[in-house]
């Protein structure tokens, strides 16, 4: 388990062990979980984005793409 990003949007921790992402939407409060290919997609897309020079906004705009996939309500404890 890596956390490979913590900012004021998102929270993605990797699971490499199980070739899986959990996603989650810090400003909706829901998440997802992402396996095989999709967690490889998702990973590399997130590569992508922080290669370039970035806002918050950009974090914003990208996982706004994947708001019909985020369902999960997400539960802090």
């Amino acid at each position: 388990m890596n956390v490979v990003l913590n900012n004021p949007v998102l929270y993605v921790v990797d699971y490499p062990a199980h070739d899986a992402v959990e996603v989650i939407d810090k400003r909706r409060g829901v998440g997802v979980m992402f396996r095989d290919e999709a967690a490889r997609r998702f990973r590399q897309e997130l590569l992508d984005l922080e290669a370039t020079p970035h806002e918050m906004d950009d974090y914003e705009d990208w996982i706004d793409g994947y708001e019909t996939l985020m369902t999960q309500p997400a539960v802090y404890h």
